[in-house]
């Protein structure tokens, strides 16, 4: 079956949804903010982390899990060390303060570190770190997530899928990005799976007692794997230790669903370092050597290539939308067009 679509510009877009989430009870900044984000995840081709939760983030902020109101708080342990409280609204609007405090004091300092707390879902990473590398700065962030993979060995999901994203700024070119999440594959595939009523590939979960199944609803019951075996969930404990234990927000097992209006404020946490090479002319030339070397190698492709082209894509020709959610984002808004 064909899904209809609707053909908007990148602002057409931001003002929709930014519209839309006013419209429900949300600080006109804040939504600005998270619409940005939303619209920036759809350009990029990560289309779960776009429009697609928009209804999610509505159906919140009119519950009260989401406090569509709140003003992040910043406050510092010391020049180079802060804090941003998202005082459980939107993670967008923190991390708006967490890059631009973030950049002044790496700048000033050489590097910095911003921890969030009391937040919320914070979609695409790329698009934060991609903002410091704009800036010719390195970027490192890193999140925690509801509980979805187990410690190895064991079968209880303990860490969330827990994305890693990088990025370096380039000469002449789009900074290098890279994001990831520890799973094996995107929990988004195993709950589609279960919509649509598919099996999944073996290898991609097990259930609820540890086995490996390819039912759908036994993996969403039990636990993803990681990516790299015993290596990903080693990786998953650094950054829960990073992103709730250092900020001391909610660790996975305790940080509630990002796709429900029901329950208590997810109280999520996020960690970003900045730094600034000393020598920044002399930095992008190094990587350029390393870069251009591996785009000469036969069939190799520098992470990130597809999404600068998805991103031009859409600055040309604008976002293909499904048509649901744009009728959707229009009826909160009040624009039956």
């Amino acid at each position: 079956m064909v899904t209809s679509t609707v053909t908007l510009s990148l602002t057409e877009a931001e003002e929709l949804v930014m519209a839309a989430l006013c419209a429900v009870g949300t600080h006109s900044q804040n939504a600005r903010s998270v619409a940005a984000a939303l619209v920036a995840a759809e350009a990029e081709g990560q289309i779960g982390h776009g429009f697609s939760r928009l209804a999610d983030y509505a159906a919140q902020v009119r519950s009260g899990k989401v406090n569509g109101m709140a003003r992040p708080l910043c406050s510092a342990q010391n020049d180079a060390a802060l804090t941003i409280d998202a005082r459980n609204g939107f993670a967008y609007p923190a991390l708006d303060i967490a890059i631009d405090v973030g950049i002044t004091a790496a700048r000033r300092h050489g590097c910095a570190s911003v921890a969030v707390t009391r937040s919320h879902h914070c979609g695409a990473l790329s698009i934060q770190v991609a903002k410091i590398a704009r800036e010719g700065l390195i970027g490192l962030m890193v999140a925690n997530t509801p509980a979805a993979i187990a410690p190895w060995g064991a079968s209880t999901p303990v860490f969330g899928t827990n994305p890693i994203a990088f990025a370096a700024p380039r000469l002449n070119n789009d900074p290098l990005v890279i994001d990831l999440s520890l799973s094996k594959v995107a929990r988004g595939k195993i709950m589609h799976a279960n919509k649509v009523g598919e099996a999944i590939p073996e290898g991609w979960a097990v259930d609820a007692d540890g086995k490996p199944t390819t039912d759908p609803e036994a993996a969403l019951a039990g636990s993803m794997l990681p990516m790299g075996g015993a290596k990903g969930t080693a990786l998953a404990l650094m950054v829960e230790i990073l992103a709730a234990v250092l900020p001391n927000a909610n660790p996975s097992r305790s940080v509630s669903s990002f796709f429900t209006a029901e329950g208590p404020p997810s109280g999520s946490g996020q960690f970003l370092l900045v730094l600034a090479p000393p020598d920044i002319e002399a930095f992008i030339a190094r990587l350029e050597l390393i870069l251009t070397f591996i785009n000469d190698l036969e069939g190799a492709r520098l992470p990130g290539d597809r999404r600068v082209a998805s991103i031009f894509m859409a600055r040309e020709k604008g976002l293909s939308v499904p048509r649901h959610y744009i009728d959707y984002a229009r009826e909160l808004a009040g624009h039956h067009a």
